[in-house]
């Protein structure tokens, strides 16, 4: 498909006597999720969608706290990537305390923090969460089909994923002070500088850290090799791509400006101003996931959805600005010839690059005499809105604040990496659900094969609930001794009550 959705699989024309199976929750991701699909008796798939059913209201509920308290409210969103929502935030409200530029230091100790989460992030979802299916099959047995499985069979590959995210981790505890949920992004900079001691603990492990990025892109990219005509084919999607990148056109995971480019590889806009984003982007609410769906204006909601994340990243910058991970764009490159890579498994191979990538930079900025300097704030001229952008592990993130004269936070506005990719994520469980599912008999390795094609976006539905309330409610009462209904209270998705 060239990015024209095949909505046949969203609504199924008369679901009433369909057969009805549901994947719940979705396994191995971040945050509750299930799937639902509608067959008819010959195991022909009518209907199919991926359901974000949890709503967690982050949006709301910041509304009226101090600016200066958001960047470590928001990153409770998530355990896995709770350093960029703060960081992100950061940005966003150093534009509210009039700061249009950090210091040396507090830039490069934020780029730090930010390649440290990148690398312990993708080092879990490759390793832990993904390689089960890619080392045992898709359909293999459950019981081996997970992390114990991988430990038993292949502990040195699941030794080398517990390195790359200790590693990660304490780059983000030197910084933050723990490895979860801590505290560096303050207004105009960071709360504390880097002790050499530190620097110098860190410095310890990087080659070998570096040696082991370069080496997990080998597996991932041998992986999708191996069974390159199937890999290439699974959840296949033609799509568009929305990233940063930097002025030149390189690799930027901190700042830069948005570009998208179409399923051809034609460039649709570049060098965007990411504080404009709401003149080209629009979000869709549908009744049935609290995940809102993004599209762009221009190309309006049937061609306008787009991709995020390591794979819109790899196929839309001009170059990575360290050498290995450089050498390893080139090889993926080549491999997707004249267009963008658009198979949906070659996200593992993209986001490896990643890791290489953010190991090398560590590197750099560990052996940069600034990392450690002491001139970490910047003031500038109160503002009443503030934007900050960055490139988090699964894709663009967006934080967005408006602010009263009280100092306390009046509107907010969050587009995370994972609903970027909702429609995405839906388009590839379609495929799926028509190539591997049609006509067989539906076990639990038959259905796995969705959650596989979820899995390669590395979604984190946690962080993606925060569309307001279209989605239906039925709140029941029964009673605990026979579980007769007592009473019951349901809004449907125009908001409308009855019981």
């Amino acid at each position: 498909m060239d990015n024209n959705m095949d909505s046949n699989l969203e609504t199924a024309a008369s679901p009433d006597n369909l057969k009805r199976f549901v994947i719940e929750p979705v396994s191995r991701v971040e945050g509750h999720g299930k799937v639902t699909l509608l067959v008819d008796d010959n195991n022909q798939v009518k209907q199919c969608r991926l359901h974000i059913v949890e709503f967690r209201g982050f949006e709301r509920f910041i509304q009226g706290r101090p600016y200066w308290e958001i960047p470590i409210l928001v990153q409770r969103l998530c355990g896995i990537c709770p350093v960029s929502h703060h960081i992100a935030a950061g940005k966003a409200i150093d534009m509210i305390a009039g700061v249009t530029e950090l210091t040396e230091t507090a830039y490069k100790l934020r780029l730090l923090l930010h390649y440290g989460q990148t690398l312990q992030s993708h080092a879990l979802h490759f390793f832990h969460l993904s390689s089960p299916d890619l080392l045992f099959g898709f359909e293999s047995d459950i019981a081996s089909r997970n992390i114990v499985g991988v430990i038993e069979k292949h502990p040195d590959l699941a030794l080398q994923g517990v390195k790359l995210r200790k590693y990660g981790q304490e780059v983000i505890k030197v910084i933050c002070g723990k490895r979860i949920h801590g505290t560096g992004c303050i207004p105009g900079g960071m709360n504390k500088p880097l002790s050499r001691e530190d620097r110098h603990y860190l410095l310890g492990d990087i080659e070998q850290i570096i040696a082991s990025s370069e080496s997990a892109v080998k597996t991932a990219r041998d992986c999708y090799l191996a069974n390159e005509p199937f890999h290439k084919k699974f959840a296949l999607l033609r799509s568009n791509y929305l990233s940063l990148v930097g002025k030149n056109g390189e690799l930027d995971l901190y700042h830069g400006k948005l570009r998208l480019k179409d399923a051809s590889g034609k460039i649709l806009f570049d060098q965007q101003d990411y504080c404009d984003y709401q003149d080209f982007i629009q979000e869709e609410v549908k009744s049935w996931s609290y995940m809102k769906f993004p599209f762009i204006k221009a190309l309006g909601e049937e061609k306008g959805w787009y991709r995020t994340g390591p794979l819109a990243r790899i196929n839309n910058c001009d170059y990575i600005a360290t050498p290995l991970a450089e050498i390893a764009r080139q090889e993926f490159v080549a491999y997707g010839g004249k267009e963008p890579v658009h198979a949906t498994l070659a996200y593992h191979w993209a986001r490896m690059i990643e890791v290489l990538f953010s190991a090398e930079k560590i590197k750099e900025l560990l052996n940069d005499a600034m990392i450690t300097g002491n001139d970490l704030i910047v003031q500038g001229k109160r503002q009443n809105e503030g934007i900050g952008v960055i490139e988090a592990p699964r894709g663009t993130l967006f934080h967005h604040y408006q602010v009263g004269e009280d100092d306390l936070i009046t509107k907010a506005n969050l587009i995370v990496a994972t609903t970027h990719n909702n429609t995405a994520l839906n388009e590839s469980i379609r495929v799926v659900a028509s190539e591997q599912i049609n006509g067989r008999e539906i076990s639990e390795a038959v259905l796995n094969n969705i959650e596989v094609a979820i899995r390669a976006y590395d979604p984190c539905l946690s962080c993606a609930t925060h569309a307001m309330g279209k989605m239906p409610l039925k709140v029941e009462m029964r009673s605990l001794e026979s579980g007769e209904l007592i009473s019951q209270l349901i809004k449907n998705s125009d908001g409308t009550l009855y019981k």
